[in-house]
């Protein structure tokens, strides 16, 4: 049911984006090629790659949802990491294509002044993205999925290269020419950044870093709780979409009958399903005392 739940909402999310950055896109281009703006154009380009990133976290929240199967007994979690890192890559790919366009143009001795209007189109890019980006990373943490909140980001990375573009073609305007390609080269770096961050992020999961360590701080609180548990040692978690598995070790008294540490093993995993509802499994070691 919260799978289901999941889905929809990030269905919902995404369209939303993928529908205002379809305008937003075709605008920025469009205006940008037709009064001579450098840096609105790469702006334009970076809503685009929003385009592709929605579109490929929207197939990776659908398929992280399939249930468990034969072949993959932990679920299809990882899917939305690896959405994820395609996000990443398109990004950084986008970001080094523009650089290279942009830097190139700083050095044109014929370099057009912007129309007025870009300036406008830029300021308005500002605000609805950032309330893109407000939407986007309040229903991603609401639904607890990493694809919908890098999206969110990239929203507001989109917010951040227009407040430099918006400087970029205002400063061209007022006769410093150079101001509307620098801000494109600075657009760019900034989305190669934020693709990069993305992509380690990605990784990092796929790898099975941990995903937060005061987490594994609360659930050896919580199983340290459990009656008849002397202590718990090592906590191991891994991340798999929105879904959490733990393995972790504890020990009670060694007098203890083996269907009574059975009991406590299940008591603890009780406690910390509980106390988190994104833990999909837990694997309790029993140590005697």
């Amino acid at each position: 049911m919260f799978e289901e739940k999941r889905y929809k909402i990030g269905k919902k999310v995404s369209i939303i984006g993928l529908i205002v950055n379809i305008l937003l896109s075709i605008i920025k281009i469009i205006v940008g090629i037709t009064f001579s703006s450098m840096a609105l154009i790469a702006d334009g380009l970076h809503t685009v790659s929003d385009i592709a990133s929605t579109i490929v976290i929207l197939i990776s929240i659908r398929f992280s949802q399939t249930p468990a199967d034969r072949n993959h007994p932990y679920g299809h979690g990882k899917a939305e990491a690896i959405g994820t890192a395609l996000l990443g890559l398109i990004l950084l790919t986008t970001g080094f294509l523009l650089i290279k366009n942009t830097y190139s143009s700083i050095f044109d001795e014929n370099i057009i002044q912007p129309g007025f209007i870009a300036l406008w189109i830029a300021f308005f890019s500002i605000i609805i993205k950032e309330a893109l980006y407000q939407y986007t990373v309040k229903m991603g943490r609401k639904i607890n999925s990493k694809g919908l909140i890098a999206d969110a980001h990239h929203h507001r990375s989109d917010a951040f290269s227009s407040i430099a573009a918006l400087i970029g073609v205002t400063g061209s305007r007022l006769g410093f020419s150079y101001l509307d390609p620098l801000a494109g080269l600075i657009v760019a770096i900034f989305i190669a950044k934020i693709g990069f961050d993305i992509l380690k992020d990605a990784v990092n999961e796929l790898m099975d870093c941990i995903p937060d360590l005061s987490q594994v701080k609360e659930f050896k609180q919580i199983a340290n709780a459990v009656n008849r548990v002397n202590n718990v040692g090592d906590i191991k978690l891994r991340s798999y979409g929105p879904s959490i598995f733990v393995e972790i070790s504890i020990a009670v008294d060694n007098n203890l009958t083996v269907g009574e540490g059975h009991n406590v093993a299940k008591d603890v995993e009780k406690r910390l399903k509980d106390s988190d509802e994104s833990i999909q499994d837990v694997l309790v070691h029993v140590d005697p005392w």
